[in-house]
């Protein structure tokens, strides 16, 4: 039978276990897939630990991205055959060797990529996709500063904004980070936290200011990130976790600047047919190679807690990636 990360509260890696998955039949439109590759990510531990803003029901299997094999197919379903390789998001769930989902929720793998590199694809660009294109309507020409910049969404922000045409300024916490930002097609990049950090950047920018900021982080890093922005600049903030930062609100009333919200599961839930044109395109320019991820490093699925340990910590340049079988 196969297995699945499970545990019956929340809490660190240490409070999950794997556990056989009772075997259910498909309903119609359903696709069962034996998944090879599931990525984890900051925000995957982090609702594993019960502190993500929402809670999802108990007993809770994490994963929220993952790619495998369609091993069976449900009533009424036609867009896959047996044996086609998928990539497949949801909430939770996909911590597993095996996982039931509705077809239309499933993509093909695009060309050229493995599972590894598939299975972290989807989240990420369709966040970074989102937020700079819908949020931040950003605009070729435009300087666009990203915090966060080895991690998962920083990382596929720096090449949606390169292939919007932008001129991308990187911040990330160490020399391995900076190195995968300019491989993704930075124009520069700059030491977070540094004590000239805004100097770095006023030199990135040859002194103009910033017309979109990508905050994953929160925290310390998002005042001084909103102060280098210029008249009519957008803030997109992604997350917190450096914490939940305190922005004095004559900063935007002064800069005639805005602070933007993304949030990718609302965005799904509530507009279904916007997030399904843009992970069209996103999967289009995977396709292309236009997009891709970087991958740090794969674990078997048995050391999950030693997987989920690294994602936590964010040192690792590049994504994390349990695989299966």
């Amino acid at each position: 039978m196969p297995r699945a990360v499970i545990a019956d509260q929340f809490g660190p890696p240490k409070v999950y276990e794997l556990r056989e998955l009772p075997q259910r039949n498909l309903c119609a439109g359903e696709v069962r897939v034996a998944i090879k590759a599931a990525g984890i990510s900051y925000v995957d531990v982090l609702t594993a630990e019960g502190r993500y803003q929402v809670k999802p029901p108990l007993p809770f299997c994490p994963g929220s991205e993952a790619a495998g094999v369609v091993t069976e197919l449900g009533e009424g379903t036609a867009r896959f055959a047996l044996g086609d390789e998928v990539v497949m998001s949801g909430w939770g769930g996909l911590f597993a060797e095996e996982a039931i989902l509705p077809e239309q929720s499933l993509h093909a793998v695009p060309a050229g990529m493995d599972f590894a590199e598939a299975a972290v694809f989807p989240v990420s660009f369709a966040t970074a996709w989102y937020a700079l294109v819908d949020r931040g309507q950003l605009k070729p020409g435009e300087t666009l500063l990203v915090l966060g910049a080895g991690g998962a969404t920083g990382q596929a922000a720096v090449q949606v904004g390169k292939h919007l045409g932008a001129q991308v300024i990187a911040s990330a916490s160490s020399e391995q980070k900076r190195e995968l930002a300019l491989a993704a097609g930075a124009d520069a990049v700059i030491e977070a936290r540094a004590e000239n950090w805004r100097e770095q950047v006023k030199q990135a920018s040859a002194g103009r200011p910033v017309d979109v900021v990508f905050d994953p982080v929160g925290g310390d890093e998002t005042d001084p990130a909103f102060r280098c922005l210029g008249w009519g600049g957008r803030h997109l903030v992604i997350g917190f976790p450096g914490g939940i930062a305190a922005l004095r609100t004559n900063l935007p009333l002064l800069k005639g600047a805005s602070l933007v919200g993304v949030d990718i599961r609302q965005f799904g839930e509530l507009e279904p047919a916007r997030s399904a044109g843009n992970r069209a395109e996103i999967f289009r320019l995977a396709s292309q190679g236009v997009l891709r991820p970087a991958i740090a490093k794969c674990y078997p699925f048995e050391q999950f807690r030693e997987a989920m340990a690294n994602a936590a910590s964010g040192a690792s340049a590049g994504r994390i990636v349990l695989t299966m079988g």
